[in-house]
C-alpha cells in the first residue's frame, strides 16, 4: 500500500510543483518565465550598469565611484543568473553566457579601477561580449513569443499591468 501511495503521490506532487513556465506552448512558457523571473528588467539593469561604467571611466571618476558601478554589474549579473534555467535551452545558454561574462567584466573592472589598464580593457571586451549575448537572448525571447521584452528598470507610477512585454 505504501509503495502505491508513493508511486502515485510523488509524480502528482511534482506536477503540482511545476511552475506555469513548465506547461503550455513554448511562447507561453517563456512569457511566463520572463514575467516571473523579471528577465527584462534584469537585462535592463545590466545594460544600465554597463552604461554607468562607460560614463564613470570617460569622466575619469575616482576609483571609489568606479568600484561602485563595477560591483553593481557583478551583483546584477549574479542576480540574473540565479533565475536560470529558463524553459528554453537556447535562451538559457544565451543568458548563462551573458551573465557569466558580465560578472567577470564587473570583477575585472573593479580590480582595474585603481589604474590597471589591462584589466579595464579586458572588462570592456567582456562587456561588449555580454551585450551581444544579452541581445541574442532578447532576440530568442522575441522569436519564440512574438514580443520584445521590456528591459526598462522602472515601474509605471500607476502600477501598470505588469506586462513584461509592455514598458511603462
Amino acid at each position: 500500500m505504501a509503495v502505491v501511495v508513493v508511486t502515485v503521490a510523488v509524480p502528482l506532487l511534482l506536477a503540482a510543483c511545476a511552475g506555469a513556465e513548465m506547461s503550455g506552448t513554448p511562447a507561453h512558457r517563456i512569457s511566463t518565465w520572463v514575467s516571473g523571473a523579471g528577465a527584462g528588467p534584469a537585462i535592463g539593469a545590466i545594460e544600465a550598469d554597463n552604461a554607468a561604467i562607460d560614463r564613470a571611466l570617460a569622466a575619469h571618476s575616482p576609483a571609489g565611484v568606479i568600484h561602485t558601478v563595477c560591483a553593481l554589474l557583478s551583483n546584477d549579473a549574479s542576480a540574473g543568473n540565479s533565475n536560470l534555467p529558463t524553459p528554453d535551452d537556447q535562451l538559457t545558454t544565451a543568458l548563462e553566457n551573458a551573465y557569466q561574462v558580465e560578472y567577470s567584466a564587473g570583477n575585472n573592472c573593479y580590480s582595474g579601477a585603481g589604474g590597471n589598464a589591462s584589466l579595464l580593457r579586458r572588462s570592456a571586451d567582456e562587456r561588449r561580449q555580454g551585450a551581444a549575448d544579452l541581445a541574442q537572448a532578447v532576440r530568442r525571447i522575441t522569436a519564440v513569443t512574438g514580443q520584445v521584452p521590456s528591459t526598462t528598470t522602472t515601474t509605471s507610477p500607476d502600477g501598470g499591468d505588469n506586462d513584461p512585454f509592455n514598458p511603462p
